[in-house]
């Protein structure tokens, strides 16, 4: 369980003038579960993963339960281009001083995600899709327990995307991890998490909602989208996002 408490942040700019980033923060992301936090563009969604994978020190308040093995995959993946597929994958292992198996457990790896034959690439010479599970890999590689995630399917064509989508939650429930991932898009939030978060564009943003997502568990993750409750979680989120009432919400609904 990763929990936010009254947490807050400001940038520090020319001549010393300061601007909020976050202000009065207060989450709670269940272990074990997908959560997601939309928002606006400028709200603060990536300054709150930064706080929470410790890259950045908030200006008041705490932050529980991300002390043990994290990983993050940002936006632009943070592939270096003039390292290998493998290099790149066994980078994190390297810089906490892991050899022994080192390369074995990354090769393992690897090959468990379709990317074994690519090793010996440059990150260029992938497709989107491919670089996406290449990110995952090495953020595998330290067998974290939470992992977070920034925009990461963003850079994606629409059916690259879902494809996508379907993998990392093979791989959160294979693996039994706590994800926290921040996005743009409702669909997206609606599709992966149990629980969604909103964050209010006012400066500084802030947690404005919160709605939990039900679903019929005998029925085909991929039929979830053709269900009217999935446009009516949208709605809700579309209300919420767009700066009406505070709304903390579950809908239970079955998906035939």
């Amino acid at each position: 369980m990763v929990e936010l408490r009254d947490v807050s942040l400001s940038y520090a700019h020319k001549h010393k003038r300061k601007s909020a980033a976050l202000g009065q923060v207060n989450a709670l992301f269940e272990r074990g579960k997908f959560s997601a936090v939309i928002g606006p563009s400028g709200c603060g969604k990536t300054s709150l993963i930064k706080i929470i994978a410790g890259l950045l020190v908030p200006d008041e308040g705490a932050i529980r339960g991300a002390n043990g093995q994290t990983a993050v995959i940002f936006q632009d993946y943070g592939l270096l281009p003039w390292k290998t597929v493998r290099d790149n994958a066994e980078l994190p292992l390297l810089i906490r001083g892991v050899r022994r198996n080192g390369r074995e457990k990354v090769m393992t790896l690897l090959e468990e995600f379709g990317l074994g034959s690519f090793a010996g690439h440059y990150p260029q010479q992938l497709s989107g899709g491919m670089r996406q599970r290449l990110a995952i890999v090495r953020a595998l590689a330290c067998e974290p327990e939470l992992l977070l995630m920034d925009e990461p399917f963003s850079s994606l064509d629409a059916l690259t995307r879902e494809s996508a989508q379907d993998f990392i939650l093979s791989v959160q429930r294979t693996r039994r991890l706590t994800v926290i991932m921040v996005t743009h898009s409702i669909e997206e939030a609606v599709y992966l998490a149990d629980m969604v978060y909103v964050m209010s564009g006012v400066n500084p943003g802030s947690i404005t909602g919160r709605v939990a997502i039900s679903r019929n568990g005998d029925s085909p993750r991929d039929r979830f989208r053709e269900a009217p409750i999935f446009q009516e979680y949208c709605g809700i989120l579309r209300r919420d996002y767009l700066r009406k009432p505070v709304i903390t919400s579950s809908l239970n609904g079955e998906i035939s």
